[in-house]
């Protein structure tokens, strides 16, 4: 049941490991905002459970974020469950159910945050809103550090809420430039598939890879493979010359030089491939992937597999609907326009500073 898939997925790491070790991120987060004089401005993500115990016991001001619409949870637009992706289909068409969801999941976890409320008893603390969907927002400001087009506020969004645009990152491995062999590639003939599981679905590839080069092979176009560190993702095969296997390479380099990208709708690499007005295949994963591909599909610039489904068949159909139709590109450059048209590290910036000043 629902309550089953929960129980083995988030509870299990909230319970053993964020809770656990609550005491002491306090502990360390009031060493650290109280080092060389004291800081301006605590600013916390989502799972940083002890952030509004430090800012409310000690009267720092405090600001949060988070990095996708999922985490807002909102009844009026309501996330993709990942055991359930049908469940958002049904939403749709029945609006009012977003609202049933949405009070089943304050019902289903109550009971986790006991430890949060414990700790807020022994430093003298009313016992506050709920840290899994109320109190990890700041009242003070709250960024949504994505793109509109994902997602607009809501009447349940936090009063605090901004939505900045997406702030990009493109990891810190070889000054963003891409490796030589892989620019060869990319220069020597047309625009490829380009096949990626960002930062971590990439650590639990199983046969992606294999399935994907099968893929590009069937509908004869170039492809790149990013394969990550693990070894295990090398396909087992020698591939043709018009495959190029690499462990990275800065997305901002190399998307915009796709045809297609085929990735695991993480945050970070969805934003990447927005902006590079690319069409897209999404196969997400878990957390706020389903979510993520929902959206960037209701936008007309991609199409979704779920991983069950992601074979070279069914991979290669999606991929040729998507290299046929030129309505995907039209779309998913108009998206980029809109993106490339935001800022999100200066909105951040400024509502950030604007935040310290606060009184």
């Amino acid at each position: 049941s629902m309550i089953y898939d929960i129980k083995h997925g988030t509870e299990t790491g909230l319970r053993q490991f964020l809770f656990p070790s609550l005491r002491d991120s306090y502990n360390d987060l009031v060493a650290a905002v109280q080092a060389d004089g004291g800081a301006d401005l605590l600013v916390t993500g989502e799972l940083a459970y002890a952030a509004p115990l430090v800012a409310e016991k000690i009267g720092i001001p405090w600001a949060s974020y988070v990095l996708a619409p999922f985490s807002f949870f909102s009844a009026y637009d309501p996330p993709v469950l990942p055991p359930y992706p049908t469940l958002a289909r049904v939403q749709e068409k029945l609006p009012a159910l977003g609202h049933v969801v949405a009070r089943f999941a304050r019902f289903v976890t109550r009971k986790w945050p006991e430890p949060v409320y414990s700790l807020r008893r022994e430093l003298g603390l009313p016992r506050g809103k709920d840290p899994i969907f109320d109190a990890k927002h700041s009242e003070r400001l709250a960024l949504a550090l994505y793109s509109s087009v994902m997602g607009s506020p809501q009447p349940d969004w936090p009063s605090s809420a901004k939505t900045t645009g997406f702030a990009f990152y493109d990891g810190s491995g070889n000054e963003g430039r891409l490796e030589p062999a892989l620019a060869s590639f990319l220069d020597s003939g047309p625009p490829p598939l380009v096949f990626t599981l960002g930062s971590a679905a990439v650590m639990h590839a199983g046969d992606f890879y294999e399935q994907s080069a099968e893929a590009a092979e069937r509908l004869g176009q170039r492809a790149v493979l990013l394969v990550g560190a693990d070894d295990r993702n090398l396909p087992k095969r020698k591939l043709p010359n018009t495959i190029c296997v690499a462990r990275y390479a800065p997305y901002s380099q190399i998307f915009p030089r796709a045809s297609v990208l085929i990735h695991q709708g993480g945050i970070g690499t969805t934003a990447q491939a927005l902006r590079a007005g690319r069409p897209m295949l999404v196969m997400p994963y878990s957390h706020d992937q389903p979510d993520n591909a929902r959206r960037v599909r209701r936008l007309g610039v991609a199409e979704v597999l779920t991983r069950s489904e992601y074979k070279a068949t069914a991979a290669t159909d999606m991929i040729a609907r998507l290299l046929s139709d030129n309505a995907y590109p039209v779309r998913a450059h108009a998206v980029a326009a809109k993106i490339h048209s935001e800022n999100g590290t200066v909105a951040a910036c400024n509502a950030l500073e604007a935040a310290a000043q606060m009184r």
